[in-house]
């Protein structure tokens, strides 16, 4: 396991990730203040956002002003959540493996454990008292 190239990979990931959301805010942002730059926003954008840097730099050759826009939204929400992003990440893995683990848990108990009818059902008395109540 190569945690460098593991870390490397989640932090392309995540700078993919934010500058989607940098692209959500500009475009929330512009739909208000510029309907057409909106649409052309988000016309341009359909299919390049999957590599956020060749995104940006095919935008900076159509509008830069917007490129930059993008990159200061992206930048300030990378600002704003790194502080307490790695405890998120910890946490929520923590919590979704525990409630995994309790699901398999209850899944396997319940194969393994036969229903009370079925037990009492297949299982013949000896004394045909049993379970009679005395009169």
């Amino acid at each position: 396991m190569n945690l460098k190239q593991i870390a490397k990979d989640t932090a392309k990931t995540l700078q993919s990730y934010l500058t989607y959301q940098a692209l959500k805010t500009v475009l929330n942002q512009l739909g208000e203040t510029n309907p057409p730059l909106a649409l052309w926003l988000q016309s341009f954008s359909a299919d390049k956002i999957q590599d956020s840097e060749a995104y940006i730099q095919s935008l900076f050759q159509e509008k830069a002003d917007l490129a930059l826009r993008i990159m200061t939204v992206r930048e300030h929400i990378a600002e704003e959540i790194t502080e307490y992003l790695p405890e998120m990440v910890r946490d929520g893995i923590h919590q979704a493996n525990m409630q995994h683990r309790r699901q398999h848990l209850e899944r396997m108990a319940q194969i393994n454990m036969p229903h009370p009818s079925s037990q009492s059902e297949q299982q013949p008395t000896s004394d045909p008292n049993l379970g009679n109540s005395p009169s």
